[in-house]
C-alpha cells in the first residue's frame, strides 16, 4: 500500500525567514483542510534535513520538500529533484538530494518522485522576525504548491 504525499518542510523559526518551511507547513494544512480532493497528505517539519529523514520516504506516492532560500528567484521556484551525493551528504545538515540518495542506498532502489519548493527568503539572523517580502513569498508558495498537488494527484 503506498503511504499518502509527504509535505516536508523545515527552517529555524528563530532565524528570520528560515522560519518559511515550518510557516509552509501550517498555512498549507489549513489550506489543504479545505480541500479533500487533494486526498490524504502527511505533514513533517524540522529544524534541517537529516539522514534519517531518508526513512520518511518509505511506500511514498511522491514528496514536495520546502525551505526558505536565498538563492532562488523570488518569489519561489519548483522543481523536480533527483537522488545525489553531494558535499552536504558528509555535513551536519543535508540537502534534499543527499537525503534521496541516503533513501536509495538504504532502499536499495528508487526514491519516490520529490520536488523542491525554494521560498526566496532574505534575512536569516538569529533573533529575527520573518521579512515582509518573505511573507509574500510563502503566499505565491502556497499557490503554487496547490496547483502542484492539483497537477500530480
Amino acid at each position: 500500500m503506498t503511504a499518502p504525499t509527504l509535505v516536508f518542510g523545515w527552517g529555524n523559526p528563530s532565524r528570520g525567514d528560515d522560519a518559511l518551511g515550518p510557516l509552509f507547513i501550517e498555512h498549507f494544512t489549513a489550506l489543504a483542510a479545505l480541500h479533500p480532493e487533494w486526498g490524504e497528505l502527511d505533514y513533517l517539519t524540522d529544524f534541517q534535513l537529516q539522514v534519517e529523514h531518508a526513512l520518511d520516504l518509505q511506500g511514498r506516492r511522491r514528496v514536495l520538500f520546502v525551505d526558505a532560500s536565498i538563492d532562488a528567484p523570488a518569489p519561489c521556484t519548483l522543481t523536480r529533484i533527483e537522488a545525489a551525493r553531494d558535499a552536504s551528504f558528509t555535513t551536519h545538515a543535508m540537502s534534499p538530494q543527499a537525503v534521496l540518495k541516503v533513501f536509495a542506498d538504504i532502499d536499495d532502489g528508487e526514491a519516490p518522485p520529490c520536488w523542491l519548493l525554494a521560498i526566496r527568503g532574505e534575512h536569516f539572523e538569529l533573533g529575527e522576525e520573518i521579512s515582509a517580502e518573505a511573507r509574500d513569498n510563502l503566499v505565491a508558495a502556497l499557490e503554487s504548491a496547490a496547483h502542484w498537488i492539483e497537477e500530480r494527484p
